[in-house]
């Protein structure tokens, strides 16, 4: 048996207007089965409603948790807080196909495995830029990731330069 069958949804068994409920936990198996790059470890909990309508389904997803992250500085792993509502629209149709909003299922299958789509929704709410908090990150103090924009000023400034500023700063007190 594969590792995400068990994200494996019926919408055939769905009857118009009810409502079925779905709750997995993940943790690191489920990232390493699911082979996504952004995200190798984390523990979610994911609750999955699916209502039936007249001619679509709609998959409500809560996702709530901690997934890790490689920090963009000092490449060591950090927790981020994952919690996201998501609603997913899918139908019946010849082949399946994903165009964000709406998934196709295949009716003659009437399956859809909602493994890839927990995993893109943790993926999506994870910032651009991912670092820890100031003073945080490992061996910061050596990699000087810490000096202030006035040190920083200070290094790149001509030190024939560094006289008239003297003068200036005396000029405006």
């Amino acid at each position: 048996m594969n590792t995400l069958d068990c994200y494996k949804v019926d919408l055939k068994g769905i009857s118009v207007g009810e409502t079925t409920s779905f709750h997995w936990h993940v943790e690191d198996d489920f990232f390493t089965a699911v082979q996504g790059t952004e995200i190798t470890r984390g523990s979610l909990d994911v609750d999955l409603e699916v209502r039936q309508r007249a001619e679509a389904y709609e998959l409500s997803f809560h996702i709530e948790g901690e997934v890790a992250v490689l920090c963009d500085r000092c490449l060591e792993f950090m927790d981020i807080p994952i919690d996201a509502d998501v609603l997913l629209k899918a139908k019946f149709g010849d082949e399946y196909d994903d165009d964000g909003e709406m998934v196709t299922v295949p009716q003659d299958e009437g399956i859809i495995n909602v493994a890839w789509h927990i995993y893109e929704i943790a993926a999506l709410e994870i910032p651009i830029r991912h670092v820890h908090p100031d003073g945080e990150c490992a061996n910061a103090s050596e990699d000087g990731l810490w000096e202030t924009a006035e040190e920083q000023e200070e290094q790149k400034i001509d030190p024939r330069w560094a006289e008239l500023r003297k003068i200036l700063d005396n000029n405006n007190k």
